[in-house]
């Protein structure tokens, strides 16, 4: 049974049997289980691994990728962001091409197959499909992306947006949290080029890219919960972000009367309490969202036991997959923040404002990879995505997109996430069986 692929691909054509596919992604189980053992140990870091964003672990990690696609022939290129390419040339090279990739870059101290195990699918299917004799219609690249984490610099996407020519403004001057250190400096010691993103310079026209997918963790147990272990993508959220937000009170002694106080504290504690409302409100009429403060804390410098704090500093992240929610949902929490400043006599300062754009499957692609678990007997749900991915990026520039996820039993962002190899290979299975439709045989 051939996967249906989508509308701008190259036409299908007919495809090596499932259970011949099955056969031949089975046969790189070795290849996979060592890849991921040696992406480890670029990042060892207990208890987990840090694959830091432009830094020496993510810097080896991408070494060894582009060492094992050389070893299948994939011809190997980079851009000004640093981001690999390795790419199995198709009969029309001229044809827009297909990309099959994740990010290698990890949060500190994290788990080894957030982005990674999308980076070993790509080889994996390139691999297998090179093992049945099959010679695509149209070059497949398998890309691993620089940068997916926004922890380290505080800036979502910047190796996929830096290849799409999309860098939000200011990105290259961001510092990264632990060195201080510009975003255009560590890409520099990483062979990229800062002064062509600073121009612009677009590596992918999407116009030359029929379609990006991408395999991925998932990252809330539903998966687990569903009993299956492959999820066909339904969307990512887009988000807004504050990173490094500010609420200015009045250090104050302690014994102060309260109608007095300018207290910060009690104010970023109302706006978590607020948020919390917002979100419950939206549970309740049945729209998806979510909104995390991943810092809160009063000013180390200036706290003590007998101070009213002057000072409160917390980040915030929220998100939704529609378009109009998201906006609709920051003018709540603004509307949130000026009822406070009213309330407790303080000042909040946002401080700089980062965003992502909602990111629509494409159809097509949804189906077809559907039709390809269906025609490997793999058992599948739709999912919508609780995170943000590199195909968002891809998916705002025009590319069509897909996603497939893997179960695991432990979230993300931390040393266990715990997803099987058996699950692994169901899903690059499924990725492998659309591709053999989308590209030929």
């Amino acid at each position: 049974m051939t996967a249906a692929a989508p509308a701008t691909a190259p036409a299908p054509t007919l495809a090596p049997a499932a259970a011949t596919i099955a056969a031949a992604v089975e046969a790189e189980r070795g290849r996979a289980q060592a890849l991921f053992d040696r992406l480890k140990a670029d990042g060892e870091d207990p208890p987990g691994v840090s694959r830091d964003t432009y830094g020496p672990g993510e810097q080896r990690g991408h070494a060894t990728v582009a060492a094992e696609a050389a070893r299948l022939g994939l011809e190997i290129a980079r851009d000004p962001a640093a981001n690999l390419y390795a790419t199995w040339p198709g009969r029309d090279r001229a044809a827009p091409r297909i990309i099959l990739g994740s990010h290698l870059d990890s949060v500190p101290h994290g788990g080894n197959f957030d982005g990674a195990a999308g980076v070993v699918a790509g080889l994996v299917a390139v691999a297998a499909l090179q093992r049945l004799g099959c010679t695509p219609a149209c070059d497949v690249t398998v890309m691993g992306i620089r940068a997916e984490e926004s922890i380290w610099f505080q800036v979502s996407y910047i190796g996929s947006r830096g290849a799409l020519g999309a860098l939000p403004a200011g990105a290259l001057d961001a510092r990264r949290i632990d060195t201080g250190r510009r975003l255009a400096e560590h890409i520099a010691d990483c062979g990229g080029d800062p002064a062509a993103l600073a121009a612009g310079h677009r590596q992918l026209d999407p116009a030359t890219v029929a379609a990006y997918l991408e395999l991925h963790i998932e990252q809330a147990p539903s998966l687990v919960e569903a009993g299956v272990p492959v999820g066909i993508c339904t969307a990512i959220p887009g988000n807004f972000r504050y990173p490094d937000a500010t609420i200015r009170g009045t250090n104050d002694h302690v014994g102060l009367p309260r109608r007095f106080r300018h207290d910060a504290a009690l104010a970023g504690a109302d706006f978590a309490v607020g948020l919390d409302a917002i979100w419950a409100e939206h549970e309740a009429r049945g729209i998806a969202m979510a909104a995390t403060i991943g810092r809160f804390h009063t000013d180390p410098a200036q706290h003590g036991l007998t101070i009213v704090p002057g000072a409160f500093h917390f980040s915030l992240d929220a998100r939704a997959y529609d378009a109009a929610v998201l906006a609709a949902l920051e003018q709540a929490v603004l509307a949130l923040v000026a009822r406070i400043e009213r309330q407790r006599g303080v000042r909040f300062d946002l401080g700089p404002r980062a965003s992502a754009a909602v990111g629509p499957v494409d159809p097509g692609l949804r189906d077809g990879l559907a039709a390809a678990a269906a025609a490997l007997g793999v058992a599948t749900r739709d999912l919508g995505s609780p995170a943000s991915h590199d195909a968002a990026a891809f998916a705002a520039a025009g590319i069509p997109m897909g996603m497939v996820f893997v179960r695991n039993e432990n979230g993300s962002h931390n040393p266990l996430e715990a997803m099987t190899l058996d699950d692994f290979l169901s899903g690059a299975a499924v990725l492998t069986h659309w591709l053999a439709g989308a590209v030929g045989s």
